[in-house]
């Protein structure tokens, strides 16, 4: 693993404050931020890498030698950028939601049909098992959006399961975590904790943060266990069967753009632990069968600067490799 200053450590750093920011919006990746600013590689070797080998490492040679064997310098920095922005944007991003929610959710729904077509692009060989693969992911993403909760999203089991499955987003460029928080129903609640610690850290209230923190941490574990399990297997498949990989990311999205369709009907709303109700069980409905000003015009502005928004970081994406692939020719 490469040796770095404090400075180079500050560098990645602000490129996990990026990371952050993608992961706290749906249709952002992380995983594409982190492959854009030309970490993605070496994120990944690293938490492949991370066993409890570290405890024998620590006890025969040291601590600090166990540290740099495992390159946990470069965990430190990078996540701890990714906690400051996100803990930066949640609450920013909850308020927009309950002031501006069909120009937020208009965003969104821009930024995921980019995905879409990002994703969708790089599948190369449409044979019929790719195109059914698409299909029923397709249907299975609008059936779990449609579906009733099978949870509460303040439960704990239901926290494992979100951190446990939105972790995909880390190992796979092009998808975000956010949205397969949204798909499950879980992105408000997880963006309301992370609200709640940062309140609690700022208002020094210590009730608010542990609780916060709390679920976090289950959130956390959830995300760990997930990340050993999915991470041999997905970059397996997707070295192996990347076309059904591809093909399976693309149809989930499009099957879950019914989730953050801008304008919704309350059919059932659900008590939270502070005693508010909050909407539990939504259904698209058509603009004009909205109640009060559906502002189709700022919905269509917004979805569109969510879809430029992922079109130039896919640009960029794309000049990057460009340049890597020259330098290489010419090395």
């Amino acid at each position: 693993m490469p040796q770095r200053n404090f400075l180079q450590y500050l560098v990645i750093t602000a490129k996990g404050l990026a990371m952050g920011a993608a992961d706290v919006v749906p249709g952002v990746s992380g995983g594409t931020i982190a492959f854009i600013s030309g970490i993605y590689e070496e994120l990944i070797e690293t938490i492949h890498k991370l066993d409890l080998g570290f405890f024998k490492i620590w006890k025969a040679d040291g601590f600090l030698k166990a540290w740099k064997h495992y390159n946990l310098g470069f965990l430190l920095a990078l996540f701890s950028g990714v906690f400051i922005s996100i803990i930066s944007l949640a609450k920013l991003i909850t308020w927009l939601l309950e002031v501006y929610p069909i120009m937020v959710w208009s965003f969104f729904f821009g930024l995921v049909i980019a995905s879409i077509v990002y994703v969708g692009k790089q599948i190369t060989n449409w044979r019929l098992a790719v195109i059914t693969m698409m299909i029923v992911a397709a249907i299975a993403s609008y059936l779990i959006t449609i579906a009733d909760p099978v949870g509460s999203p303040d439960s704990t089991w239901f926290l494992f399961f979100a951190g446990f499955i939105a972790i995909i987003a880390m190992i796979l460029p092009g998808i975000s975590g956010a949205f397969i928080l949204l798909l499950l129903g879980a992105y408000t609640t997880v963006i309301g904790i992370v609200t709640q610690l940062g309140e609690g850290i700022t208002t020094l209230d210590s009730s608010l943060f542990l609780g916060a923190l709390g679920k976090l941490l289950i959130f956390a574990v959830g995300a760990v266990i997930g990340l050993k399990v999915f991470s041999r297997a997905l970059n397996w498949m997707f070295k192996h069967h990347k076309n059904l990989i591809l093909a399976v990311l693309t149809g989930f999205m499009i099957g879950a753009l019914n989730k953050i369709w801008p304008w919704k009907e309350v059919l059932q709303y659900r008590l939270s632990h502070s005693g508010e109700q909050i909407p539990f069980i939504e259904r698209s409905i058509f603009p004009q069968n909205y109640e009060g000003n559906p502002q189709i015009l700022y919905a269509i502005i917004f979805a569109v600067i969510g879809f430029l928004t992922i079109f130039l970081l896919e640009r960029i994406a794309v000049n990057k490799v460009a340049v890597s692939s020259t330098n290489e020719q010419s090395n």
